[in-house]
């Protein structure tokens, strides 16, 4: 896992995103400009908890942990040749027990 010096604000989290190689039943791997946008990745750090009308609001995973987030959500971000991805607590949908 990268360790990156990007340090996310409260409410957010930095990921980075899998991709998945595509290959077809009959084992032609296809290229990335055929592939869908990444909707996993693992978290590379967590920012703070948030408030919302009074109550703590955390982070709904940790570091490591890998995630399914939402297709459009979060800001994209290129750390050197490592693309990243910025996402609110609210654009996890899933923690991928391993």
């Amino acid at each position: 896992m990268p360790k990156s010096k990007i340090m996310p604000v409260p409410g957010y989290l930095l990921i980075e995103p899998q991709k998945k190689e595509k290959v077809t039943d009959s084992g032609i791997v296809l290229p990335e400009s055929h592939e869908e946008k990444p909707q996993q990745g693992k978290v590379l750090s967590v920012g703070g908890s948030i408030y919302n009308d009074g109550r703590e609001v955390v982070s709904p995973c940790k570091v490591a942990d890998v995630v399914i987030y939402r297709e459009w959500g979060g800001k994209e971000y290129k750390d050197g040749n490592t693309d990243l991805l910025l996402l609110k607590f609210d654009d996890i949908m899933a923690v991928i027990k391993q």
